[in-house]
């Protein structure tokens, strides 16, 4: 089996299949975890993937314990008529990292794209890696943010949720800074439906916007931001840990139809932030 690997920028390789016929599950989950490990993101292209969310979760199982949620192990992310959410609208989500009000954070993000959007429709999937934005950002917005505390709350249809984390935090399992941030809606975005409530805490409220306005500038710098635009079949595996995502909006009529897994460290990595859950 032949592929070939190029490097995306700021960051991520793109995996892609010489010969349509190969099928991903031929490529190998070591390989791919080193790579994920070294890049932070995997994007994999022009190989034959799943007919199913079955074999899809399958297909995920290999790569660890899969985090389940109330509706299964495969979230189906489609845009919904009247939806209760802002991830089942097609408005932009903002950056954040998954597993924040849950249990357990997941170390995998694994994506199936089923359908995709046009490229004059919209909707790439954002992502940012948080070590970079560290090593790039200004030393003393760092020593700033380390001295911040965000608590989140969050209730919808799979949990009700309150959690806090320090803005700079250390890898679960790395000598590493990274940072752990869901940043507040755009304010000039009145149908954004069911935001979080956020209070930044251990600093004024005279320094909010500027730190704000730090935090946007860093965590959407072209050194450190990648927005992936989605081909039909694609597969995109991201590291929870390091790297926060979001969503561009997208048009309203776009196919745009995503599956999305949760796979677990080993061992599970524990929410140290979780003040309450139900």
């Amino acid at each position: 089996m032949k592929y070939k690997i190029t490097h995306l920028k700021p960051f991520g390789i793109l995996i892609e299949a010489d010969n349509a016929d190969y099928h991903i599950e031929k490529l190998s989950t070591e390989l791919l975890k080193k790579y994920v490990d070294e890049e932070k993101l995997v994007v994999i292209r022009g190989f034959r993937t799943f007919c199913s969310a079955h074999d899809f979760a399958n297909y995920c199982e290999r790569w660890g314990e899969i985090s389940v949620w109330p509706f299964g192990k495969v979230l189906e992310l489609v845009r919904q008529n009247n939806p209760e959410d802002h991830i089942f609208d097609n408005n932009y989500v903002p950056l954040h990292w998954d597993g924040m009000y849950r249990p357990e954070v997941p170390e995998y993000q694994i994506f199936h794209c089923v359908d995709s959007p046009n490229l004059d429709q919209g909707g790439r999937t954002t992502f940012t890696n948080t070590a970079l934005v560290i090593d790039q950002s200004p030393v003393e917005w760092i020593e700033l943010w380390k001295k911040i505390t965000v608590r989140y709350t969050r209730k919808m249809e799979f949990y009700e949720s309150t959690t806090t984390s320090p803005i700079i935090t250390r890898h679960p399992y790395k000598d590493q800074l990274i940072m752990r941030y869901n940043e507040p809606p755009e304010k000039d975005i009145p149908d954004f439906i069911n935001p979080p409530i956020i209070e930044f805490l251990g600093v004024e409220d005279n320094q909010l916007d500027e730190i704000q306005l730090q935090l946007k500038e860093s965590l959407y710098s072209p050194q450190a931001y990648y927005a992936h635009t989605w081909h039909k079949n694609d597969i995109v595996i991201s590291d929870n840990f390091t790297l926060l995502h979001g969503r561009e909006v997208y048009a309203k009529d776009a196919p745009r139809h995503l599956q999305r897994v949760h796979v677990n460290s080993s061992p599970a990595f524990k929410n140290p932030g979780l003040e309450s859950y139900k």
